[in-house]
């Protein structure tokens, strides 16, 4: 299998006031290409950290970390974000959307900044909007759009630059049992077709969608394990 996240002995430590947080100690994780993973902790665990680390929003404080072949534990604030726009799809509780745009714009944003031109951007956007079912909604803002249909857009933009994994935070958090389900069928869905997920949660009921659950205590692995019945 390859591998397309792989963690050394991560360590990441905060300096609180004069007290040191350990917040990731030593971790080494290997996720290959096209798996569906689920980290899990309680407030506190180091799962926020391994995500920023995951998603290249921080730098651990030591060890080396590799995305898709390339070594990025030491990179400037400058190169981490063009590593997160072309190999990281991000997806948040809160949808950061912006407001005054609507579904296309919000979703054509990534491509504007990696530099491609205005027709392709349109198509591409309305294909992967009509593939996460909102062929009728390109036009709305998010305002005019519910809670999962807000959830959707953020899907489609975190896929629109075809990224190495899609990382989620929380992502239905602000949902409700219903629509929640839904978005993780849109994910069950998203991973059939090959790509690479991983999704950070505290809900054992959003973990056990995942193949591979990987549950972490006081900044270490306590647990990795396949899941025997994952909700697909």
């Amino acid at each position: 299998m390859e591998s397309v996240i792989k963690l050394e002995k991560i360590v990441k430590n905060y300096k609180v006031g004069t007290q040191i947080v350990r917040a990731l100690r030593s971790v080494s994780l290997n996720i290959n290409r096209g798996e569906y993973v689920a980290i899990m902790g309680a407030s506190g665990s180091g799962k926020s950290t391994m995500m920023n680390v995951i998603g290249c929003l921080d730098t651990p404080t030591s060890g080396f970390y590799e995305l898709n072949k390339q070594d990025v534990s030491h990179l400037s604030d400058d190169e981490l974000a063009e590593i997160r726009n072309k190999e990281i799809g991000f997806v948040f509780q809160t949808f950061n959307l912006l407001p005054r745009n609507t579904a296309l714009e919000n979703v054509m944003l990534p491509l504007v900044y990696a530099g491609v031109k205005k027709q392709q951007r349109i198509e591409k956007a309305e294909k992967i909007l009509t593939e996460v079912g909102l062929a009728d909604r390109i036009e709305h803002k998010p305002n005019e759009l519910s809670g999962g249909q807000r959830q959707r857009v953020a899907v489609a933009r975190a896929l629109i630059n075809n990224p190495s994994i899609l990382l989620a935070d929380e992502p239905t958090g602000n949902l409700d049992s219903k629509i929640s389900e839904e978005i993780m069928q849109l994910f069950a869905e998203i991973h059939r077709k090959g790509n690479t997920l991983v999704v950070v949660t505290h809900e054992e009921s959003i973990a056990m969608h995942a193949h591979r659950i990987i549950r972490l205590k006081d900044g270490e692995i306590e647990a990795d394990y396949v899941n025997p019945n994952p909700v697909y």
